[in-house]
Order: C-alpha cells, then structure tokens, then sequence
C-alpha cells in the first residue's frame, strides 16, 4: 500500500467526509445535494446557472473542482452544421471558431453527412463530451416539418444553444437569422432597375422557414413593383429545387422556358448552376441573362463572370451567436427571440441590361 506524504496525510485527516462535503455546497449554492453530485460527475439536466452557482460554492468554501470539471470550465462548444460543401458554412464556422476561441472556448465542429450522423445523433455526442453549449446552423429548427421537442429536451438537460437560420416560435432560445426578406427587395430592385421585368426566384424546398421568407419577400418586391398577383408570381416565376450547383442548373432551365430574362438564386452555388444553364443554351451571363447569387461566398468574387450576389452577413452573425451561447451559459440569457441582420447587395459582372432594354433608374 503507497503511504502518503506526512503532509498529504494530515490534509486527508482534516477533510470532512463526502457526505458532509454534500452537504456544505449544496448549502451554499441552495440546491440539493443530488444536484451538487451531478454537477460534480458532469451528469446532464442541471441548468447552466444552477451549474454556475455549485461551482462558486465550491470555489468559496476551498475545496478544488474535480480535474473533469476544470476541463469543463475551459469550455468546449459545438457547433453543428449540415454540409461543408456549400462554401458558407465553412465560412461561417471560421467565424465562430475563432471567436469562440478569443473567449478561451474550444470549438467543437460536427457536420452531418448524407447517410452519416443526424443532427439528433450530432446532439448526443457532443453532450456525452460535456460540451458547455451548442449553436446549430440550418438544422431541424429550419424545417417547418421537424418535431422542435427536441430543443426542448436539450433545454431540459442544462445544456444552452442558439440556433442560426431558420426560426420557430416553438422553441425558447435565440435565434440568429439574415433578413431574407429584405435581400429579396434588394435584388428585385436592381434587376428591374436594369430594365428587366420578367425576373425568376430559384431556391430549396418550401419547408424551410429561409425558403418561405424569400419567397415572401420576392411576392412583395415583383408585386409592388411591376403590379403583378402574388399567385402569378409563385405559380410562374418561383421554381424549387435543391440547394446545389445541379438544383440551380435544373431550377435556371425552367425559369428561362417560363422567358425569364434575370434569375435570383437562394445560394451562390445555385446561381453557378443557373450560369452553366444558360451556357448550355449557348446564352451568354450577363449580355441574354442576369444572375444573382445569395451568401458571397468566398471566391465567389473570382468566378466568370463575377457574382452578383446578396452578401449574408456572416461575420456579424457568427460573432453574434457566440456572444449569445456565451450569455447563455454564463447565466445571463439573452432574450429568446430573434435577432435579425441586414443583407448586402454586391454588384458586380453577372448582371446588365435586359435584353433589348435600356437600363431604367
């Protein structure tokens, strides 16, 4: 048997036993004693300042947190998105990376994959790692046909989150979110400002609360602008598709059968699908048909022609849902609503005069 230091065995003597040490933090911090024992074996379903608050009993009445828990306390954060093929969500998980990172938080990356891990498996393993938070980008909770119990289940075991793109009155947390709205006046605006007024939207399947609002947006914009129904307009100028290079080529080529002269896409790579489109007609972008990207991705600044594109205000937003999971597991919430951030046009060389016109300003 190993005998202690003289030292160490008088500190061992003096220790009060674990029952009584129980007793004494849960006293302080005014929880139970079945709730201190969870925090102290990193077991899930306490919240985060309940979490806080045996912590800082435990820091003032001198006893030294458990190693795994000193690991906890450093922070690891998940953040899960659902592909990184579409240039944006690396982009955006850059951001929250390194933001995470200047707050001494370890990010934590877990991407879906077709045939691969859901996000409801992502969500399990990043809490069996004892992650302090979650912020999800596009999930389920932009899906208006996803059960958001899920979230509330999360909630119920103490662990925060924010959610990115897509919103859902269901689920108490904050959400971050661009104004899809307002980036669809925004190319409406410059397309008919150029002359055209036969102008499509191609976007991903209507499900998802980012599709609906740009659709709304659109409806809104063509309306008020060049006095059409808003059932002519969704009937005639919107087209689904995915949100791939392959879903905008598809999308672009029964927009342009419908004689669309400009075409809004929902992402940049749609919008590089639409320009292939048009160059297996043998048109040329922008001379016989205006492109109009969504994100500006990077590079996509560098593709010919140039993007035209609505720029997604990534650094914000990124920034943004890390000041807000912080706040969440700091025990100060921000408030469970939706912060909404403002899109960017950026013009550049996919777009020009409709055919045959003279730009009208």
């Amino acid at each position: 048997m190993t005998q202690l230091p003289a030292q160490a065995a008088r500190k061992a003597a003096q220790a009060p036993p674990a029952t009584a040490r129980l007793a004494d933090i849960a006293a302080q911090a005014g929880v139970s004693e079945a709730t201190v024992s969870r925090v102290l074996n990193s077991k899930p379903g306490v919240a985060a300042a309940t979490r806080q608050s045996v912590l800082a009993a435990l820091d003032v009445l001198g006893y030294e947190r458990p190693v795994r828990l000193r690991r906890r306390s450093e922070g690891l954060v998940g953040l899960i998105t659902p592909e990184l093929e579409n240039p944006i969500f690396p982009a955006l998980a850059q951001v929250i990376g390194q933001a995470l990172t200047r707050q001494g938080y370890t990010p934590v990356l877990a991407t879906q994959t077709p045939g691969g891990s859901t996000e409801d498996e992502l969500t399990e393993m990043l809490v069996d790692r004892g992650v302090t938070g979650i912020i999800y980008v596009s999930g389920l909770h932009a899906d208006t046909t996803a059960d958001m119990r899920r979230y509330e289940q999360l909630r119920a075991q103490g662990v925060p989150f924010v959610l990115v793109d897509g919103f859902s009155p269901q689920v108490r947390a904050p959400f971050i979110s661009p104004d899809d709205r307002a980036a669809m006046q925004l190319a409406v605006t410059h397309l008919g400002s150029l002359g055209h007024t036969r102008i499509g939207l191609a976007l991903g399947p209507k499900r998802f609360v980012p599709v609906q609002r740009k659709i709304e947006g659109f409806v809104r914009a063509m309306r008020d602008r060049f006095d059409l129904s808003p059932d002519d307009i969704e009937r005639e100028l919107v087209q689904h598709s995915l949100y791939t290079l392959e879903g905008g080529q598809a999308a672009a080529c029964d927009l342009m059968d419908r004689g669309c002269t400009a075409i809004v896409c929902a992402s940049d790579m749609m919008a590089l699908g639409a320009i292939r489109a048009a160059r297996q007609r043998g048109l040329e972008v922008p001379d016989d048909i205006s492109v109009v990207g969504f994100d500006d991705s990077p590079l996509i600044a560098f593709t010919d022609p140039p993007l035209t594109t609505i720029r997604k205000p990534v650094q914000a937003m990124g920034q943004a849902a890390v000041r807000t999971v912080l706040e969440e597991i700091g025990g100060t919430p921000a408030p469970h609503t939706e912060f909404v951030f403002m899109p960017e046009l950026v013009v550049r060389g996919s777009t020009a005069s409709g055919p045959g016109v003279i730009a009208r300003r």
